[in-house]
């Protein structure tokens, strides 16, 4: 939560504390809210988004990439794509940015305390997860096994990198790294071939465990049937969408499918939950 405004559309200004670039075309944010009563008081839940102001230019969307159990700051990770995210990739350390949130629903994480988990990601898509993955590896006696299945096209396409390494070296987490054929080089230390093929091969047992799975829709469409032949429920999937959210409060109708607001009665959802969806989406 965060201190409520009269103006629903007013963002809360934040400071760009860091920057970190995690290839030549995503970036990571760290911000600080300027308010002290504001800063004292946001909360949020992994999985849930924010809007991000880059004044003069507009607002884009993208989940709160942090962790909860991280406090003082939050961040968000993005690729250059348009108007609004080329106007944050400008600003610096030290400049100004507008943040409203935290909107939209989140993973239940205490429904996973004693589960197996299953994190399975493509490219730009390990932040949704990445903000879940630090809140369970910041509480791990919590939890069973930890998989992290995470690929990308080729090699300079990981983002995180730094945290890759950390979790690679860690004895109570399983890291399956892969990026695409052709994208690898002679140093690469990971597998190579698509993730649904990866991860079938990684082969996580479907008892007592949930699946957490961001990517591309071509793969999450492949990456939903191998997890099947695994023995994966519906009910044990779960997966976070951003589709066209602009408003985050349910009034544009942009992110509306069916009868579905994916800002308000998502962003995450289960593969049950999903596949009731048109299947134009």
């Amino acid at each position: 939560m965060c201190i409520p405004d009269k103006n629903i559309y007013k963002p809360h200004l934040a400071t760009i504390d860091a920057i970190v670039d995690e290839t030549h075309d995503v970036r990571t944010l760290r911000l600080v809210f300027q308010d002290e009563a504001v800063r004292d008081s946001f909360t949020f839940r992994s999985g849930q988004f924010a809007e991000y102001s880059a004044f003069g230019a507009g607002e884009a969307t993208f989940c709160i990439a942090s962790s909860p159990t991280r406090t003082g700051h939050i961040e968000c990770c993005f690729r250059g794509t348009g108007r609004v995210t080329e106007a944050l990739r400008r600003l610096e350390v030290g400049d100004t940015v507008g943040v409203r949130g935290p909107y939209g629903n989140a993973f239940p994480i205490e429904e996973f305390y004693g589960r197996n988990l299953v994190f399975v990601a493509g490219g730009i898509a390990l932040p949704p997860l990445r903000t879940l993955i630090v809140n369970c590896l910041d509480q791990r006696d919590r939890f069973g096994d930890i998989t992290i299945v995470y690929g990308a096209r080729a090699e300079s396409d990981l983002v995180y990198k730094n945290e890759l390494a950390q979790w690679q070296e860690r004895c109570d987490v399983r890291l399956v790294k892969t990026v695409d054929p052709g994208g690898n080089s002679p140093e690469w230390d990971g597998q190579v071939g698509f993730v649904p093929t990866i991860l079938e091969q990684a082969a996580p047992g479907a008892e007592n465990t949930v699946a957490l799975v961001c990517g591309p829709p071509i793969m999450i469409k492949f990456t939903l049937p191998v997890l099947e032949k695994l023995g994966f429920n519906d009910d044990q999937i779960y997966t976070t969408l951003e589709n066209r959210m602009k408003c985050g409060l349910g009034k544009c109708g942009r992110c509306n499918v069916g009868n579905v607001y994916v800002c308000k009665d998502g962003p995450v959802f289960t593969a049950g939950e999903v596949k009731a969806m048109p299947q134009e989406f």
